[in-house]
């Protein structure tokens, strides 16, 4: 017990210059954009590299009850250009065949705008994006009604 836990100690010592990315950012920022998230998301990117089996890269700021349009109006194009750069740069470095993206939330949002201009939780339907890892490209599962408020077909649980 005590030698696997050493070498697994040494292992996450020698993988410290991964979480270095300050001097290859001004290479990638334009690939990632100018974001804390874009940043973030250049590191997951050498996380993968170095052979680390799951990665989160987390970007709050989405649960708006209220002012739902301002208050993503300044989170979307960052986490758009960020997640399309990782696309981009996973897919030129060969790793996305083998390297499964998820992209979403952890409920869904109601597909009506409420009183005070925002969206709240909403379990019955709501969307996930995946990329990579074997997935065939531009395929939907699944479809809600028109009004996006239950599962029309292919639904899952």
């Amino acid at each position: 017990m005590h030698v696997e836990a050493y070498a697994s100690a040494r292992r996450l010592q020698g993988a410290l210059d991964t979480f270095k990315i300050d001097e290859q950012w001004k290479k990638y920022e334009p690939l990632y954009g100018d974001s804390f998230f874009g940043r973030n998301c250049l590191l997951a990117r050498q996380l993968v590299e170095a052979g680390v089996p799951f990665v989160e890269v987390g970007h709050s700021g989405y649960d708006t009850h209220a002012d739902n349009f301002a208050g993503h109006k300044g989170l979307l194009a960052p986490m758009d250009h960020a997640w399309a750069g990782l696309l981009t740069d996973l897919s030129e470095r060969g790793l996305l065949d083998r390297t499964l993206v998820v992209w979403m939330g952890e409920i869904g949002r109601t597909p009506q705008i409420n009183n005070r201009a925002g969206r709240d939780p909403y379990v019955r339907a709501w969307r996930t994006a995946l990329a990579g890892g074997g997935v065939k490209g531009g395929l939907v599962h699944g479809e809600s009604d028109t009004d996006g408020h239950d599962v029309k077909a292919g639904k899952v649980t």
